[in-house]
């Protein structure tokens, strides 16, 4: 009897990680909310590891990919095609830069902050240079990934 309920016991601690992950939605727009041209809503995303996130383009014609440098190592890069949706789950903490290339410089980025400490990889962030808009919009994201 106490073996069967220590296996069970066990077998739940070893899923809850699973079962408390969470899945965060985010569009890629023409027109966010607030009016703004090119926009990933959220653009910003707090997450932890194992969360799932699913980016959905909700309109127009959009791509998303990683932003190098703002991309944690050991994390799998991707470039997604045209038009489509793009879903994947978090497996390290730090700063997780997104962009929609042909509008990148129109300032089409967003920021998934994974774990609630510093980022490690936020030196590496801070130093990537993001054409046009890019640059004031990550500012900003950077900066509530900071506060």
């Amino acid at each position: 009897m106490k073996t069967t309920f220590l296996c069970g016991a066990l077998a739940a601690l070893a899923l809850a990680p699973a079962a408390l992950a969470e899945e965060h939605r985010i569009e890629m727009r023409n027109i966010g909310s607030d009016a703004q041209p090119m926009v990933f809503q959220p653009a910003f995303v707090q997450a932890e590891v194992g969360d799932t996130i699913v980016i959905v383009n909700a309109m127009g014609a959009h791509n998303v990919q990683t932003i190098e440098g703002v991309w944690p190592e050991g994390a799998d890069s991707f470039v997604g095609s045209m038009n489509q949706d793009m879903t994947f789950t978090v497996t390290e903490e730090g700063l997780h830069g997104i962009k929609c290339l042909p509008h990148y410089e129109a300032g089409m980025v967003g920021l998934i902050k994974v774990g609630s400490g510093g980022a490690p990889n936020q030196a590496a962030a801070d130093a990537v240079v993001h054409p046009g808009r890019a640059a004031d919009r990550m500012a900003a994201l950077m900066a509530r990934a900071q506060g």
